[in-house]
C-alpha cells in the first residue's frame, strides 16, 4: 500500500471516530416509543417505555384509531380514547415507562400508541398496536399533494367586552397567513383549533376554510376562537392541519371581576330584602290589642291618670258672681263651705244649700266674732242631711 492510501484511510478513519458520538447524539435525540406487547384485548394493560425525549417534559399517551406511523393521527385526538389516556413525565435522560390500560378507539383501527408532549416544543411518536376485537377498515385515502404550511406568525385579534367582564365566553379570532408547498391544489382544507389550559392536552375543534390553494399560492386565514363560559388563566391555542400542529399561540384571559361583584351583592340583597318581608309578615299576623291603630299599641297617657278626680258634689257648687257677672270675694271662695268660712255668722239651714248665692243673706257689716259665742240652729239635723261639704 503506497503512502498515499494509508494516509487515506487514516483520514477516514479519524472522521468516522468524529462522527460516530455526534450521530448517537443525534439518534438519541429522536423520540421513540416501545409496547410490551403489540396486540392485547379490552380490560388489559400493556407496558409503554420512550426515550430521546426532553428531559423532565410532561407527555400524554393514548390508543387512537385509523392511524399509522407514517401518518401519524389525522384525526387528531378526537379519534383516540382519551378518557383512558395516561400522563407520564420523562427523566432527567429523557426516558420513561407506564402502564396504560387497553381501551377501544371511538374509531376502527389500524391503531397506535401515540405519545405526545403537553407543554413546551411539540414532540410526538407513534407505535403500531392492535385492539383484540376492535373491527378493522381501510384508512381512507390520502388527498393530492397538496401540503399546508404557516408562513407568517400568528396573532389573535379582538378585546374582551363588557358581557365578557360578566362571564360571558372570551373570544378572539386567529389571524395567520397559510400557503400551499406542495404540488397539488389545497381546496376548502379543514383546520382543527385546539384550546389548552396549564398542564392539560388542547381540545380539538375542526373549522373549515373556504377557498382553495393553488401550488405555491398563499392566502390569509382567520379562524374564530371561543373558551367557555366563566373561562380566565393562561391558554394555549394551536392550529393542526393533517395531524401535524402547524402554530401556537398563547392567550391570557382575565378573572370576570363582574360575576364576583354580582355574588356579592347577592348575599347582602337577598338577607336583607328576606328580613324586610319577615318583619312584615310578623307585623301582619301578630294579635292586635283593643284601642290601638293599625295594630300598634298606644302608650298610656301617664300625666291624666296621675291627675286625681274631684268629688262629684264639688263640681256641683256654684261659683260666685257667675249670675251677675261680678268676681268672688275672699271670703266666699267656692271650694269654702259656709260652716268653714269665717265670714258665715251660723250654719245655713238646709233647703238654702242649692239655692244661688245671689239668695243667700249676706251681711255686709263686720262681724267680731267672740269665743262664747255659738251659733245654733233651730232647725234639727240629721246624720242624713246634705251639706256643702256632702253628707257627714
Amino acid at each position: 500500500m503506497t503512502g498515499r492510501a494509508r494516509f487515506a484511510t487514516a483520514l477516514v478513519a479519524a472522521l468516522a471516530l468524529l462522527l460516530l458520538p455526534l450521530t448517537g447524539t443525534a439518534m438519541a435525540d429522536t423520540p421513540t416509543v416501545k409496547l410490551s406487547t403489540s396486540q392485547a384485548g379490552t380490560g388489559g394493560s400493556l407496558t409503554v417505555t420512550g426515550t430521546g425525549w426532553r428531559p423532565r417534559a410532561l407527555l400524554m399517551i393514548l390508543i387512537c384509531g385509523q392511524s399509522v406511523p407514517s401518518r401519524g393521527v389525522p384525526g387528531g385526538t378526537n379519534s383516540c380514547a382519551n378518557a383512558d389516556g395516561r400522563a407520564v413525565t420523562t427523566d432527567a435522560e429523557g426516558r420513561f415507562s407506564r402502564q396504560l390500560p387497553v381501551t377501544e378507539p371511538p374509531v376502527p383501527c389500524p391503531c397506535v400508541v401515540h405519545v405526545a408532549t403537553v407543554t413546551g416544543a411539540k414532540a410526538e411518536a407513534d407505535a403500531v398496536f392492535q385492539v383484540a376485537g376492535h373491527p378493522v377498515e381501510p384508512l381512507p385515502e390520502e388527498t393530492g399533494g397538496g401540503r399546508v404550511s404557516v408562513l407568517t406568525d400568528t396573532r389573535l385579534e379582538g378585546s374582551s367586552g363588557l358581557l365578557t367582564w360578566f362571564g360571558a365566553p372570551p373570544s378572539r379570532t386567529l389571524v395567520l397567513t397559510v400557503g400551499n408547498v406542495g404540488t397539488g391544489p389545497v381546496k376548502d382544507p379543514v383546520f382543527q383549533i385546539g384550546t389548552s389550559h396549564g398542564v392539560f392536552a388542547p381540545q380539538w375543534q375542526e373549522q373549515q376554510w373556504r377557498g382553495t390553494l393553488a401550488p405555491g399560492g398563499k392566502a390569509r386565514v382567520k379562524l374564530p376562537v371561543e373558551l367557555a363560559a366563566g373561562a380566565h388563566g393562561d391558554y394555549t391555542v394551536s392550529l393542526k392541519y393533517g395531524g401535524k400542529v402547524l402554530a401556537e399561540q398563547p392567550w391570557g384571559v382575565g378573572r370576570p371581576w363582574g360575576v364576583t361583584l354580582f355574588w356579592i351583592l347577592l348575599c347582602v340583597v337577598v338577607p336583607t330584602a328576606l328580613f324586610r318581608i319577615g318583619m312584615a309578615v310578623v307585623d301582619r299576623v301578630r294579635p292586635r290589642h283593643p284601642g290601638s291603630a293599625g295594630g300598634r299599641r298606644q302608650r298610656p297617657d301617664r300625666r291624666r291618670s296621675r291627675t286625681p278626680r274631684l268629688p262629684e258634689r264639688t263640681l256641683r257648687l256654684p261659683r260666685s258672681g257667675a249670675a251677675d257677672g261680678t268676681s268672688p270675694t275672699a271670703g266666699t271662695l267656692p271650694w269654702f263651705t259656709p260652716d268653714s268660712d269665717p265670714g258665715t255668722v251660723g250654719r245655713l239651714p238646709a233647703q238654702h244649700i242649692d239655692k244661688p248665692h245671689e239668695e243667700m243673706p249676706h251681711d255686709d257689716k263686720p262681724h267680731h266674732y267672740k269665743p262664747h259665742d255659738k251659733p245654733h240652729d233651730d232647725s234639727p239635723t240629721s246624720p242624713t242631711t246634705p251639706t256643702r261639704k256632702g253628707p257627714m
